[in-house]
């Protein structure tokens, strides 16, 4: 197993790591809307968490030589499921033409009362 830390992503705030790569995958842990540079949850509602959760992401992905075509699975925690139309934009926007399967759930809560958080399973080199 090889441990994923990057700068360019939220650092862990508890005893997990950013990522994982075992036996050619890379499993992410759950990316908030966290500024890596100020290590405050982003605020301007869903999309805008939204947004800084799948930047943060990609600085994982970017940290071993991924891409969002890279990705074989997503999972998305939402506070609201009304959310979904909101997230579901930005979320396409920032996969570009990548399509890796998903889900999507809502949960009781999330970590620092944000409103979303996605985690991947990547395919890596």
């Amino acid at each position: 197993m090889q441990t994923i830390h990057t700068d360019k992503a939220p650092a862990a705030i508890g005893p997990y790591s950013q990522g994982i790569i075992a036996n050619g995958l890379l499993f992410t842990a759950g990316q908030i809307a966290i500024d890596p540079a100020t290590s405050q949850v982003v605020t301007g509602g869903i999309a805008a968490q939204t947004e800084r959760v799948m930047a943060n992401l990609h600085a994982v992905l970017e940290s071993v030589g991924a891409t969002w075509s890279d990705v074989l699975k997503t999972t998305v925690y939402l506070q609201e499921m009304s959310d979904f139309p909101a997230m579901n934009e930005v979320y396409g926007r920032a996969l570009g033409d990548a399509r890796p399967a998903r889900s999507t759930v809502q949960v009781a809560g999330l970590p620092r009362g944000v409103l979303v958080e996605i985690d991947a399973v990547v395919a890596v080199k």
